[in-house]
Formats: structure tokens, C-alpha cells, sequence
């Protein structure tokens, strides 16, 4: 038996609820681990909300996609992987099939990746997520490249942090939007080329008397809605905007038609298109690690929560107060 999150019902963080479940054995492709620390992400409250982009199947239902732990046993069929080595795990599965909010848990062997010597658990549960995002839109997807300017919003998230860690490896400049300018230091310290205040600010005129007039080439988002038309006036010709999340829980309109059919590209990604195809993942885990040897990339870790107190660190996760990623240490 293992400490388990579950939810039996749809709605807000107080619907979790710590429970003994059985474990069992690990399956093909599949190993069973211990979770010593967990990657909270806003998936998961919309998963556990109703208002993911899939719905959730099957109640009780399972959460998280993220973490760090330790082989205890290995399934038929997997291959590289054995009992005792330290592991992080990444989302590369639906929750409804597997969740990582536990002690222990079984996952697909093909959602993990070794974990480097000197890699604590609560680096190694807080840093993949955000940086596969943010290649894998930017780069992998996009295309970003040395001289490029990249508009963020959600900035303090952990992905638009680390979006703004992959711009500078490129040689891209990050311009950084938050909502309030509390935070507007801490992202200056981080790397950010500027930051604009958007309850304050013009965003497009800024984003355009920043560019010289011509815009953007990429303005990555996480909020989506009615706000993606005046973004999207601030995307270069032949520029893209990446969508990558839907914060504002609103209908988004395709802002080509009200612009005036402009040269724009618009393209949604999630992590998922990276880390389920072998290739493109190996390439992203190539280009992640080599900015963590070089100490360009690393976690930003906002709090962490033990496991007792998952409906705490929900709620903080939804406050929009974080700055970084929220870990859940599990204790043995």
C-alpha cells in the first residue's frame, strides 16, 4: 500500500484526498518507483478541474506527471533502466492512465530519464517539465534562433522562466509580460531583455516601440483567450504565435481575421509532442542537459509542500503568487 492522491469528484483543490492504494507490480514497459519528490504544474488543477484538454475519464482518478524517484522494480520489456537507479519522471503519459502523486507509483519506463549524478530529487522533479516546454515550442517547433525577439507571458511560471533561460542560450531576446510589477526584479534578474506590465502597459505598443515597429518573431502563450488578438498585433511578419496554454479559461478567437489576414502564424504545442516521440525527445534532453552542465539552466523553485499538504500547494499554485515551480517532497 502506498500514499496515494486521489479525487472522486470534479472541482477545486479540497476534492484531493490522501489515500492508502495498492501498488501492485509493474506491467510491460513499465516500472514501479519511489517517489521522493513530485512536480506540481497547472495541468494537473485543470485536469482535476474538469477543464484539461482531455477530460477525466474514470473517477477516482489519479493525478501528476512529474517527478523524482527511485527504480524499485522493472517490468518485462524495458529496457535500460534497473531496480536502484535514481530516475526523473516526465510527462509523457495521460493522467488518466498514470499518476506520480503518491509514494510509490508504476510508470511507463518510456517517461523516464536517468538522473544525473549531483541532480537532487526536487532539482530533478522541477526542471524538465518546464525547459522540454520551452525548447520544444521555441525551438523544436518555432524554430527560434540567434537574434530573434520572444514575447512570454506568465512569466514567473516555471516554463516562462525557463523560456527565458532557452531565449538567452540561443542568443534570442526575451521580452517578459506580468500581470503586476512586483515581480518585475526578480524576472530583470533571470534574464529577462525587458519587462512589460500589462495591467499598466500598451502591450503591443510597447512589444512594437521595442522591436523598432516590426514586432515579434515568437510571442509564446499561456493565457489564451480574447488577449491573443492584441498579442498577435505584435507579431513580426511571418512571426508565430505559440500557444501553449489557456489560462484565462475563455473561448479564444483565431486573430488573423480581425487583423486583417496579416502574415501570421499560429501554432498550439504542449510538452506531449516532445516527450512521445523517442527522436525529438532525445534531442531536447541533449539540448537541457547541456545548458545544466554549463549552469545556464536550473530550477527555480518557488516552495515546497510535503505531500500531507497537496491541497496547500494547489491552492498556492492558483493564487498566481508563485514565482518558479511549487515541489512536493514525499517523505518514507
Amino acid at each position: 500500500m502506498a500514499k496515494t492522491v486521489r479525487f472522486h469528484e470534479i472541482g477545486g483543490p479540497e476534492v484531493m484526498r490522501l489515500e492508502d492504494v495498492e501498488v501492485g507490480d509493474p506491467g510491460p514497459g513499465e516500472v514501479r518507483i519511489r517517489v521522493d519528490a513530485i512536480g506540481v504544474n497547472r495541468a494537473e488543477g485543470l485536469f482535476r478541474g474538469g477543464r484539461y484538454i482531455e477530460p477525466v475519464k474514470r473517477l477516482p482518478a489519479r493525478l501528476g506527471a512529474e517527478a523524482a524517484g527511485v527504480i524499485e522494480a522493472v517490468g518485462p520489456q524495458v529496457d535500460g533502466y534497473a531496480a536502484g537507479e535514481a530516475v526523473s519522471v516526465i510527462p509523457a503519459f495521460s493522467q488518466n492512465d498514470y499518476g506520480v502523486y503518491a509514494e510509490r507509483a508504476i510508470v511507463p519506463a518510456a517517461a523516464l530519464l536517468h538522473r544525473p549524478g549531483g541532480v537532487d530529487a526536487v532539482s530533478g522533479a522541477s526542471v524538465w517539465m518546464p525547459y522540454l516546454t520551452a525548447y520544444g515550442a521555441l525551438v523544436d517547433v518555432g524554430g527560434m534562433r540567434a537574434g530573434d525577439v520572444v514575447a512570454l507571458n506568465a512569466a514567473s511560471s516555471s516554463v516562462g522562466l525557463a523560456a527565458i533561460h532557452t531565449a538567452n542560450r540561443v542568443g534570442a531576446t526575451p521580452i517578459a509580460l506580468t500581470r503586476t510589477g512586483d515581480k518585475k526584479e526578480r524576472l530583470l534578474k533571470e534574464g529577462a531583455a525587458e519587462v512589460i506590465v500589462t495591467d499598466e502597459e500598451d502591450v503591443p505598443g510597447r512589444l512594437l516601440a521595442l522591436t523598432g515597429g516590426k514586432g515579434a518573431e515568437y510571442v509564446f502563450d499561456a493565457v489564451a483567450g480574447p488577449g491573443v488578438t492584441d498579442l498577435a498585433r505584435a507579431v513580426a511578419p511571418d512571426g508565430t504565435l505559440l500557444l501553449y496554454g489557456a489560462l484565462s479559461g475563455q473561448p479564444t478567437p483565431y486573430p488573423g481575421f480581425e487583423l486583417g489576414m496579416p502574415a501570421l502564424n499560429v501554432r498550439t504545442c504542449t510538452v506531449l509532442e516532445i516527450t512521445k516521440d523517442p527522436r525529438r525527445l532525445r534531442r531536447a534532453e541533449a539540448f537541457v542537459a547541456s545548458g545544466l552542465r554549463a549552469q545556464i539552466f536550473r530550477p527555480v523553485v518557488d516552495r515546497l509542500f510535503p505531500l500531507e499538504e497537496i491541497v496547500e500547494a494547489h491552492r498556492h499554485m492558483e493564487s498566481g503568487a508563485r514565482f518558479g515551480k511549487i515541489v512536493v517532497t514525499v517523505g518514507h
